[in-house]
């Protein structure tokens, strides 16, 4: 079961960072076909690779890795590839964010039985 959920986590990292290279490749090329042809090659994958989180996690835990992993990705990339500058909100709020994540990796819904 173990192997599964970290596969699932797996999955949901590998979708967020699909969901930051669509973006990126939007902004970076300009030749149109080229552009619209990555976004879309890569929001594919990104939905391929969520579905496959879904069913190893719940719907939280792959959503909001997933999220967290676009969120970090993409901004982490615009400050490296395209010199945006990143304030002291930005990573509090990914420092609280990466915390949501762990502690809601560490919940185990299928842990907690029924006692009727």
């Amino acid at each position: 079961m173990e192997s599964s959920k970290k596969k699932g986590y797996a999955w949901a990292i590998s979708a967020g960072l699909n969901a930051a290279l669509a973006a990126i490749s939007a902004k970076l090329f300009s030749f149109q076909l080229v552009r619209y042809g990555l976004v879309i090659l890569f929001n594919v994958i990104m939905w391929g690779c969520y579905v496959n989180s879904l069913k190893a996690l719940s719907s939280l835990q792959a959503t909001v890795t997933n999220f967290a992993t676009n969120f970090l990705s993409s901004g982490l990339a615009g400050f490296f590839l395209f010199e945006e500058a990143l304030s002291f909100q930005w990573f509090a709020g990914a420092l609280l964010i990466v915390i949501g994540v762990f502690v809601l990796s560490k919940s185990s819904i299928e842990g907690k039985t029924r006692t009727d």
